[in-house]
């Protein structure tokens, strides 16, 4: 199946068009009103965890670092990526973040993991139906 997620300033206009609006920072952005960003949720648990974007921000790390230990945060809490993949099943989900450059921030590994989870899990659907029925056909027994 197909899933259409994409990734979004904040400070951007929100359309018709963009589906589900989630704001997965755990800061929440500066000079905005909530009832301005037409928000479907904001959701802070996907977001780089406080140490990991401290680190990256005081250049204890590097964005390479940061991207491998963000990664293992989402692979170690898979349980945070849920939420996400609901509404990517419902339509077209719009990751938003307050980051200047969306590129370089955590959001593609974000959107990226949301990608590989709903895969995953359309992979296991598929292998739990049942196998087709392989009855004699008249004439083979």
């Amino acid at each position: 199946m197909s899933y259409e997620i994409v990734l979004k300033r904040i400070y951007s206009p929100s359309e018709p068009s963009d589906g589900a609006r989630v704001l997965v920072d755990r800061l929440w952005p500066r000079g905005k009103r909530r009832e301005s960003l037409n928000l479907t949720d904001w959701y802070r648990d996907a977001s780089p965890s406080t140490l990991l974007r401290r680190q990256l921000h005081e250049g204890e790390i590097t964005p390479a670092v940061f991207t491998v230990r963000y990664r293992g945060e989402l692979r170690d809490h898979p349980e945070c990526l849920v939420p996400l993949m609901r509404y990517a099943r419902q339509g077209k989900l719009t990751l938003l973040s307050a980051a200047r450059n969306l590129e370089d921030s955590y959001l593609p590994q974000l959107q990226q993991a949301v990608l590989e989870a709903l895969q995953h899990e359309d992979i296991e659907d598929l292998e739990l139906t049942s196998p087709p029925c392989y009855r004699p056909q008249l004439g083979e027994e």
